[in-house]
């Protein structure tokens, strides 16, 4: 699927299909006219403008009547900083990437699933930083990325096959896996040994350790990784593994105590 491209609305009706928009206008990365929108929208022209019309009288989106282009509004970025202190790992994980990040070094990649993709919700630069794809806020693949298969391990059955079914197996690199089968093999050899590796899967030279953050009933909240580039070698980066196992521990310990969102549900509360 195209960045550009609005996500399905499955049976959401109208709510959906304007969320769609907005997801839509959101993946430009920057303010975008109706004539870019309308043929990538799969919408009617009428739809489009009432859908763009109502989100921007919501202050979802913000228009300029200069430049005749639309781009997300001030409405939504408090809506973002809300479910960025509310929902996200980032304020309670905050300390321990501190910590770890001086213990190592390295490059630090904290991420949350959405939707089958990983969501990057924080990150702590190396010494020596090493430029790639990551950042704050930017979402990824899973199926091809440490944090997203040490998630992807850790999910109940019928999850996991949901989150399967919306991987795209594009090949990033000659390492990539590029099937489900493949995929699955690789998430119960993560089962077993504890942590998950990407070696240069998603980018060429860029290789990461990566460990699940687990609630007390094994249910997934997040991962964090370790990064390094070509000069670390797989021993020296996988030497980190227990400073990387005991962090996420630590979040995840710290989760629960915060009362993570959606922890009520197995407290039954």
């Amino acid at each position: 699927m195209s960045k550009h491209e609005p996500q399905p609305a499955h049976e959401d009706g109208t709510v959906g299909r304007t969320l769609g928009v907005l997801d839509l206008v959101a993946g430009f990365a920057r303010p975008v006219r109706f004539a870019e929108l309308l043929p990538v929208s799969g919408l009617p022209k009428a739809t489009l403008y009432r859908f763009l019309q109502t989100l921007t009288n919501q202050g979802m989106l913000a228009y300029d009547d200069e430049r005749q282009s639309y781009a997300p509004g001030l409405r939504l970025v408090r809506l973002a900083h809300a479910a960025w202190a509310q929902s996200s790992l980032a304020p309670v994980a905050a300390p321990y990437l501190d910590a770890l990040s001086a213990k190592t070094g390295q490059t630090l990649h904290l991420a949350q699933l959405d939707q089958g993709m990983v969501l990057y919700v924080d990150k702590r630069n190396a010494a020596r930083p090493v430029e790639m794809f990551s950042q704050s806020g930017k979402v990824g693949p899973a199926y091809c990325t440490g944090v997203g298969k040490a998630m992807l391990a850790h999910l109940a059955p019928e999850p996991l096959e949901a989150a399967i079914a919306r991987q795209s197996f594009h090949r990033f690199t000659e390492h990539t896996l590029v099937d489900a089968q493949s995929l699955r093999k690789e998430l119960e050899a993560i089962r077993v040994r504890g942590f998950a590796w990407d070696a240069e899967e998603h980018e060429p030279g860029i290789r990461c350790i990566a460990a699940p953050i687990l609630s007390q009933s094994g249910r997934v909240l997040g991962a964090l990784s370790i990064t390094a580039g070509q000069r670390e070698g797989h021993d020296a980066l996988e030497s980190y593994a227990p400073l990387l196992l005991e962090a996420a521990q630590q979040i995840a310990k710290a989760a629960a105590a915060w009362r993570f969102p959606e922890q009520n549900r197995e407290d039954g509360q």
